[in-house]
């Protein structure tokens, strides 16, 4: 275990040939692509809310018209009659005005440098302060670049200075590809304004620069300085997504920023973020190769065995990405958190909520980021009436439906085949809502919002689902396991099925959590009773004939054995139904994931990062740490994004919280300690993780055994610590009148709430 601080950084030796390796800043709302550049910055700009498309709702009448039909098919096994005839009435053709998270445009800044040699080029993103640099010589002169985007005031700021005075000279200019004009704004601003396809937003993104000596005057397009010591750029940008006038916004916040000095605002800025990013530190060894540029480390994986500092930065950085792209009152982080460079970004870069949304805050409670998870409750409270509207208009039902994606303008459709009919969107964000209670003990907030929306989900279901007619088990469907598919009895190759394994996890889960947010309000008796009633009548999860979990309700051959999606291992992970008090079912899992491997599943970003958490909650530490550098090695850009291909941000935010499991995991009954630690961590240390029930961790180990474990409880509940024991043990509390029991390997103890207990091993 190394000693110092770990500096959080990624650097590198040159400049950003292309986007993704450019350097990510955001506050939530603001988001900018660095790319270091020496003659030319340039920076590539987001706005969460920069969407084409409008509102609306793409009717779906006929799947009530057949559903009934199409169920008696499958339960007949006529799966290719069913299947056409879903083609025919269950799909919903892509409309336009679905639209697609688009980039804001680019801010150029020109330098005219001396025609001297270029020496000693740095640029690195500090991810302790969120600070982006870039810094080089030119002869004797150092240039330093400077970005932050502030959450306190809003705006995005650069700053650059030259070591001798005076130095800087220029030009700074605003460009999009299209659908935007740049205007003069003030006398030394610019402001670039459109309006993006299919009736989107219209946006404004505003400039301001404010030099030190020197001077600077805008043009029409351009903002000129000449001779100065420093210069300050403001950058800011708003849409009518959520003002009616953005120019007016934009205004306010760049007067408010530019009152303040650079100092000033890096200073508040760092100082909002670190009150997130301080909350939790790892070290799993010494900084080895810390004289390697970030890339380098990268390619390097492929022949040295490990690097340590890597993957807990990994941690750290998706700690920090959450953090940039997830603040209160902003959208949620999408498929690519707010960073996109396309018009027609890879599945429109919205929330696809058949896993991916839902994967971007893994790590949100654990990494004790909690507050950020906010922005996802939001649009899932936003999402309550487009989805009655949804259930009512397809299905005849009550409650609340979402199906595979959704995106800021509610859109509920379903997709343009039968093979993506889905219907367990809600059922899923539901578990986010229930899990952020058990972390925070807000009854507040389970009273007022998550068990109304988790109700919400569990009526759609308790009209939606049908007896079997041989087995008599309530089933659902047509659905299916999530882009998957199988060859069936009748030869046809088909996605559709009744109640297909991740289905009725979901559905035994939404009922559990919603019986137990009914106990713990002491509300609704009898729908309680209800829900316990029809829980107990769901098809339980089966073993197939290879002694796998099996996938659908009947054994299937599957088509596509290393499929990506590992869907029916959502018990595992991230749901609690499969565990070692369900032996069997764990053997069955653990067969289900070998069999993918096996034959080339896990080959995305995402996926491998699923099953980095797979093997965590299977015990097996060497296979998720071989899955953490498979994941380096084959699905990582050299920023660190993560490569799905294309970029997408969840694999980064499913590994952080991957790693993090291998370390700690909790449910409602325990806390288990180094449940999956690999030999190659085999000294090191972890605080303020969070589990279950209100508890904050830090965690000590040496020679793979854990030596200290400090414990503050944040609720006064009864904590149970699962760690291998051995027997005479002697553990230690710091409350020392406190009785402590060790019962079948778990030890127990009361707490008060605010007060920390120190267990010695």
């Amino acid at each position: 275990m190394s000693n110092a601080k770990a500096h959080w950084r990624l650097w590198y030796d040159r400049p950003a040939e292309q986007w993704t390796d450019a350097l990510p800043v955001g506050n939530g709302k603001i988001g900018g692509m660095i790319y270091g550049g020496i003659h030319e910055e340039r920076i590539g700009l987001n706005e969460e809310t920069v969407w084409s498309g409008k509102p609306h709702y793409d009717a779906s009448p006929s799947v009530l018209q057949t559903i009934d039909q199409v169920r008696n098919l499958l339960f007949e096994g006529d799966y290719r009659t069913a299947h056409e005839l879903a083609e025919q009435s269950m799909r919903t053709p892509l409309n336009p005005y679905y639209g697609n998270y688009q980039p804001l445009g680019d801010l150029y800044i020109k330098l005219d440098l001396p025609p001297r040699d270029i020496t000693k080029y740095h640029r690195e993103l500090d991810i302790d302060q969120a600070i982006c640099r870039t810094s080089f010589y030119v002869g004797e002169t150092c240039y330093t670049r400077e970005v932050i985007c502030s959450n306190p005031d809003q705006v995005m700021v650069i700053r650059l200075e030259a070591s001798d005075t005076p130095s800087l000279s220029g030009c700074l200019r605003m460009e999009r590809e299209s659908g935007a004009s740049v205007y003069q704004n003030g006398a030394s601003g610019l402001a670039l304004r459109g309006e993006c396809e299919y009736e989107g937003v219209k946006f404004d993104a505003s400039v301001e620069v404010h030099s030190e000596g020197g001077i600077c005057y805008s043009t029409s397009d351009s903002v000129i300085f000449r001779e100065c010591k420093a210069i300050t750029v403001y950058v800011t940008a708003n849409t009518t997504y959520r003002h009616k006038d953005p120019l007016e916004v934009n205004k306010s916040l760049l007067h408010l920023a530019g009152m303040k000095s650079w100092e000033q605002l890096k200073t508040d800025h760092s100082s909002d973020y670190q009150s997130l990013f301080h909350r939790m530190d790892i070290d799993l060894g010494a900084d080895r190769y810390q004289e390697l540029p970030t890339n380098e480390r990268l390619s390097q994986l492929k022949f040295v065995q490990d690097d340590l500092y890597l993957t807990a930065l990994y941690v750290q950085y998706g700690r920090y990405l959450l953090i940039a792209s997830s603040r209160k009152g902003t959208l949620p982080a999408n498929l690519q958190g707010i960073w996109n460079d396309s018009f027609t970004p890879p599945w429109f870069s919205d929330y696809t909520i058949n896993i991916n949304a839902q994967m971007n805050y893994w790590h949100a409670e654990t990494c004790n980021l909690s507050e950020l998870h906010e922005p996802l409750f939001d649009l899932m409270d936003t999402l309550v009436e487009p989805g009655r509207k949804a259930a009512k208009e397809r299905y005849g039902c009550g409650g609340v439906v979402l199906s595979t994606r959704t995106n800021p303008w509610l859109n509920t459709s379903l997709r343009a085949t039968s093979s993506l009919l889905w219907q367990e969107g809600a059922a899923w964000l539901s578990r986010h809502y229930w899990d952020h209670y058990l972390f925070t003990g807000d009854i507040e907030l389970l009273e007022q919002r998550a068990y109304p929306f988790m109700k919400e989900a569990a009526l759609f279901y308790l009209d939606f689902m049908v007896e079997h007619p041989i087995y008599g088990w309530l089933v659902t469907g047509p659905t299916t396991s999530p882009e998957n598919k199988f060859l069936a009895a009748d030869g046809m190759v088909t996605a559709l099925d009744m109640s297909p394994t991740m289905a009725v996890q979901i559905i035994d889960d939404l009922f559990e959590n919603c019986i137990r947010a009914s106990e713990e309000l002491g509300l609704d008796y009898d729908f309680r009773e209800l829900l316990i009633r029809k829980r107990s009548q769901l098809p339980p999860m089966q073993v197939g004939k290879f002694r796998q979990l099996q996938e659908w309700l009947m054994d299937h051959e599957e088509t596509e054995l290393g499929h990506r999606h590992i869907s029916h291992l959502f018990g595992l992970f991230p749901g609690h139904s499969i565990s070692y008090k369900t032996p069997d079912l764990l053997h069955a899992a653990r067969t289900t994931l070998n069999r993918r491997l096996s034959h080339g599943g896990g080959h995305t970003g995402w996926s491998c990062a699923w099953i980095i958490n797979l093997w965590a909650h299977l015990g097996e530490g060497e296979l998720a740490n071989q899955y953490i550098k498979t994941l380096f090695t084959h699905s990582t850009h050299n920023n660190l994004f993560d490569n799905h291909p294309p970029f997408q941000i969840d694999g980064n935010f499913g590994a952080a919280a991957g790693i993090v499991e291998m370390l700690m995991q909790s449910d409602e009954d325990e806390i288990r300690l180094l449940p999956a630690l690999p030999a190659e961590w085999a000294n090191g240390s972890i605080r303020g993780i969070c589990a279950r029930n209100g508890f904050e961790l830090e965690l000590h180990w040496s020679d793979s055994v854990l030596d200290k474990a400090v414990i503050h409880s944040k609720l006064g509940r009864r904590c149970r610590v699962r760690y291998a024991f051995e027997a005479g043990i002697e553990v230690q509390c710091a409350k020392e009148s406190i009785p402590i029991s060790i019962v079948n390997g778990t030890l127990a103890f009361d707490t008060q709430p605010g007060e920390q207990y120190r267990l010695l091993f």
